[in-house]
């Protein structure tokens, strides 16, 4: 007879890393991964993420949003998570709303206290996953940001204006990341989830969560990076003017996003006084000096300065205000799901044996 314990051998001891998570607070963790038309990824990037977590002890949730593909990619989120039990939650967006919104919607739909966001072209490595966990749980931080330090994309296209952009949202926001674009972070759930996205907002994220939180809960963890294994990016670098307008609205909202009217009504104010100085040198002009100003196109520089300063102060107020007021009620989205009801399914959570 085969002595049992000759015949099952002893598991390996657990890593630094499983034994990390073992004392690490009591929590659940949703991974949110948007995804458009990415069907060749589907399987390999969900076995990736169980690969990665396979020894987690924590439970933990797969939410995967399709936006709006138009290719196989549903179905075969579909048959993943039938393959893998309802701890695979598919969360289906009715058009393509851009990435933004996709992962705004993943992360409502997620239920974890601790929520990691990764790309679904696999150039992401989910093994890097309980490592960032640890570290933001374990340094009670809000926010660690994945930094690709070896990043397998090509150098001008996405490297050298990527390199550039981090800088400049660096410069202007004031949170000092290398990799603002990099889609694998690691938050608190409490935390993002008082932060809307909309526009092209996601690569600004640890900005936006400044508002909400201190810097220094916000940290960087070097990451994995892959080259992409199938298809090409679908988010590319035509985004770049919208990253810059948002770049506007990010300094805007993080220096004047309580007070708007210090904001427009400097600008304002500032036109005002030109336009009237303008107008007043004028005046001195004509009355003083008896000089014809009727045909000087300085007159009308000023007249609309003044009328511009005006429309600034009053108009970019209110816009801005009712815009923000909007986007933040609780009622509004900027995406529409095709199952109302899929927030409320599948409430079975993964955890490793």
């Amino acid at each position: 007879m085969t002595d049992p314990l000759i015949a099952s051998p002893l598991p390996p001891p657990p890593s630094n890393i499983e034994l990390a998570l073992e004392t690490l607070p009591v929590h659940r963790l949703s991974v949110v991964v948007p995804m458009y038309n990415e069907a060749e990824s589907v399987a390999p990037m969900v076995a990736r993420v169980h690969e990665g977590l396979s020894t987690y002890p924590w439970p933990w949730e797969l939410v995967i949003v399709d936006d709006g593909s138009s290719d196989n990619t549903v179905n075969e989120l579909r048959r993943s998570a039938a393959e893998y039990g309802p701890h695979v939650r598919v969360v289906e967006l009715m058009r393509n709303y851009k990435q933004t919104a996709a992962m705004q919607a993943g992360i409502d739909a997620a239920r974890g206290d601790v929520i990691v966001t990764l790309d679904g072209d696999l150039q992401n490595d989910p093994v890097d996953i309980p490592r960032m966990v640890a570290r933001l749980l374990r340094e009670n931080l809000d926010l660690v940001a994945g930094w690709r330090k070896n990043r397998q994309d090509g150098l001008w296209l996405r490297k050298i204006p990527s390199r550039i952009a981090n800088r400049l949202i660096a410069r202007i926001t004031g949170v000092k990341l290398n990799d603002y674009g990099c889609s694998l972070k690691a938050f608190r759930a409490n935390v993002i989830k008082n932060v809307r996205l909309y526009g092209e907002m996601h690569r600004f994220i640890p900005a936006w969560l400044a508002t909400v939180t201190t810097p220094r809960r916000i940290a960087e963890e070097v990451v994995e990076h892959h080259a992409r294994q199938f298809g090409e990016s679908k988010y590319g670098i035509s985004r770049t003017f919208r990253v810059v307008l948002d770049l506007i609205s990010v300094y805007f909202f993080m220096r004047f996003r309580t007070r708007p009217g210090h904001f427009f009504g400097g600008v304002g104010l500032s036109l005002g006084s030109i336009g009237s100085l303008i107008l007043a040198w004028l005046a001195v002009d004509k009355f003083v000096l008896g000089e014809n100003i009727g045909t000087r196109p300085l007159l009308m520089a000023g007249f609309f300065a003044v009328i511009m300063g005006v429309q600034f102060v009053l108009t970019g107020v209110l816009a801005e205000t009712l815009a923000r007021i909007y986007f933040e009620s609780g009622s509004a989205r900027q995406y529409q799901l095709r199952d109302p009801d899929q927030f409320g399914k599948d409430e079975a959570w993964r955890k490793a044996d």
